[in-house]
């Protein structure tokens, strides 16, 4: 039965996708079908097979060493101001992504991650039927950041139509950068946030070619990728050492306004109405829970951390999930799992608004006028690798 429910899932969210469609007549359905079948195969792949689990295990021993390095900068300046046995969330989680964009701006300099962005999305677009600079956007959203990636296409953001900005912006927000999955490895199991990055990739593309359809000319594909202004290894090292700071104290920042928000919505909710605001919210996507294959003994709590990361970010939930007192089942905890890797939140228009316009103004205001389309999308992205995970847990 639930696998049924799970099938069923599957439908709505396309059914939901096709409702807010700009164009229904040019909504292509075997790149669509072609998609949802590698999703489901890439699952396989990775949750129930030796190879993936190998590959798997493989990945987070990678992000566990790095982390290990991280932590020997953070313990040589911050050691000392915690108790012995604490795990201060901002030393032991948000710090490390300093070393991890360090090392994502090696490879860029070294010129080894503009080459297996451009070459992974010369294979996405042969299967997703769009253009390679859709493609190219969406592995290097996963590689550098949701607002990094504009820089490197400033150059074309004002030949870009609105349906193609939709995308690209859209592949920006279903993602995550690869210097916070580290972050998400402290909270999360590897497995799931593995599968989640592939899943979102090509989750992004069956969502956005169902509501922003759009056919693109041979001579309009040419893919022009901005390169930075050349600096020395040390220039650059600086730089993305600032950088990976900035994002940890932006995160921090923004954990410590919305877990405090929360937690006054939530005292306030109690006295007023005898349940807490997070409740209040669970029952209102419970429903959406439960066509994700979680069980409705399980769907209210479920669906108050899918909520809590809709209305404030993926670190808030991730905490919840892993800290709170839920008792969920291993599949209904994959499921969540999955669900809360990606940037899709109410922050996030924002960021993605401020980052384009701060590269053209005239995109920029367009970005900010399908905002709420653009996490309408991102949230059906984030529902359907759900659901293609319940179908293989």
């Amino acid at each position: 039965m639930r696998y049924v429910i799970s099938i069923l899932g599957i439908f709505v969210v396309l059914f939901l996708a096709w409702l807010a469609s700009s164009n229904r007549k040019e909504i292509k359905l075997k790149p669509v079908i072609t998609m949802i079948v590698i999703q489901l195969i890439l699952s396989v792949f990775l949750l129930n097979t030796e190879y993936g689990l190998i590959i798997i295990k493989g990945i987070a021993t990678v992000f566990s060493v790095l982390l290990e390095y991280a932590n020997e900068g953070v313990s040589f300046v911050f050691g000392g101001m915690a108790n012995k046995g604490e795990a201060p969330f901002f030393l032991n989680v948000l710090l490390p992504i300093v070393f991890i964009s360090v090392l994502i701006g090696i490879l860029q300099h070294l010129r080894i991650l503009p080459f297996l962005m451009k070459g992974i999305g010369w294979l996405l677009s042969k299967v997703n039927g769009m253009g390679r600079l859709e493609s190219y956007n969406a592995v290097a959203s996963l590689m550098v950041g949701q607002s990094e990636v504009f820089i490197t296409l400033k150059k074309q953001l004002d030949l870009l139509s609105t349906q193609r900005l939709y995308t690209l912006c859209a592949s920006a927000m279903s993602t995550v950068s690869m210097s916070i999955v580290g972050a998400y490895m402290t909270m999360l199991e590897p497995k799931y946030i593995v599968t989640a990055l592939v899943l979102n990739l090509f989750g992004g593309f069956i969502i956005a070619s169902i509501i922003n359809p759009y056919e693109i000319k041979p001579n309009e594909d040419l893919l022009e990728i901005q390169q930075q202004e050349k600096q020395s290894f040390f220039e650059m090292l600086g730089e993305y050492i600032l950088d990976g700071f900035k994002v940890a104290i932006i995160v921090g920042a923004m954990l410590i306004g919305f877990i405090a928000l929360m937690a006054g919505f939530n005292h306030v909710f109690e006295l007023l109405f005898n349940i807490s605001f997070q409740r209040l919210l669970g029952y209102l996507f419970a429903p959406i829970a439960f066509i994700m294959g979680i069980p409705s003994s399980e769907a209210v709590s479920a669906g108050g951390i899918m909520a809590t990361k809709l209305v404030t970010n993926e670190f808030v939930a991730m905490m919840d999930l892993s800290g709170g007192n839920h008792h969920f089942s291993d599949r209904t905890l994959g499921i969540l799992s999955v669900f809360l890797v990606s940037f899709a939140n109410f922050s996030s228009i924002g960021i993605i608004t401020g980052a384009v316009k701060s590269l053209n103004e005239k995109q920029g205001n367009a970005v900010a006028r399908f905002g709420l389309k653009l996490l309408y999308g991102a949230t059906l992205v984030s529902i359907l690798s759900g659901i293609i995970v319940s179908l293989i847990l």
